[in-house]
């Protein structure tokens, strides 16, 4: 579990504040979302997450390791821990599907070359791309580029894996593949996976533990069912900023759906 305790974050020489006194749990084994208005915040939390930025103020534990606290050695261990998602892929042009896999595993594993492309081949099985070993990204579609980068992220397999935005690009049918494939992957290794995104289809689809960021502040926490029926007026605008959603609430009124609450 990675928690997050009274963080402030500022810009511009401590003169601009961009995160107020935000505290979060992004729980082992689930789907963490964290939405909001561009510009609410969302991103920057984030990045001091992954130890991008250092907060002025608060904790940011990892299993109650602070990452605030520690130095470079100690923040590149904690590193090999976790897993990246790209909003673009981010694939190296010039290798094929296998060499972008392996990367990782060349770089930080102690795995024998053979070891490495074993645990690369797993991966892409994993994510359905048996048989593009050997394709480049150029040859591949916006969906196989994205799975190619989760069976990257995934190669040393991760106790944390962070993705940004993974559906950026891509039309609603892939949007549900890549969302499912995250999903499965998060509970199949008991992975704490943290997206950042404003897709309400993923939020709606896959959130099992939502963060709402609004202007800096933590706005609401819940559940996908709990999403519909809260009184936040801000989360409210941003959920509802479509009909679709609007619609899906109303009709949940009509019909006598109920609040319902998740413990962990």
């Amino acid at each position: 579990m990675i928690e997050v305790k009274n963080l402030d974050k500022f810009f511009d020489g401590g003169t601009r504040q961009v995160l107020h006194n935000i505290s979060a749990k992004f729980y082992d084994g689930k789907v963490n979302l964290i939405i909001g208005q561009s510009g609410s915040g969302k991103t920057v939390l984030v990045k001091n997450l992954v130890g991008l930025f250092k907060p002025e103020n608060g904790e940011i534990l990892y299993d109650g390791r602070d990452i605030t606290q520690m130095n470079r050695k100690e923040l590149k261990e904690i590193r090999k821990e976790i897993g990246m998602l790209f909003q673009g892929s981010a694939l190296f042009d010039s290798e094929t599907v296998m060499g972008n896999v392996m990367f990782p595993l060349m770089m930080f594993s102690d795995m024998t070359p053979e070891q490495q492309r074993e645990r690369a081949q797993f991966c892409i099985d994993r994510v359905n791309l048996t048989g593009s070993e050997d394709k480049y990204p150029a040859e591949l579609s916006g969906g196989m580029q994205k799975r190619a980068a989760i069976a990257r992220a995934i190669a040393l397999n991760p106790k944390y894996l962070f993705c940004d935005e993974p559906n950026s690009g891509l039309d609603p049918k892939t949007s549900i593949v890549i969302d499912q494939l995250l999903w499965d992957i998060t509970h199949e290794f008991d992975i704490t996976t943290i997206i950042n995104t404003h897709d309400m289809n993923s939020v709606m689809g896959i959130g099992e533990n939502i963060i709402f960021v609004n202007k800096g502040h933590l706005g609401w926490v819940g559940t996908k069912d709990e999403i519909y029926d809260q009184d936040n007026e801000d989360l409210n605008n941003f959920v509802y900023a479509t009909d679709l959603f609007r619609d899906v609430r109303k009709y949940r009124r009509q019909h006598g759906y109920t609040k319902t609450k998740v413990e962990y």
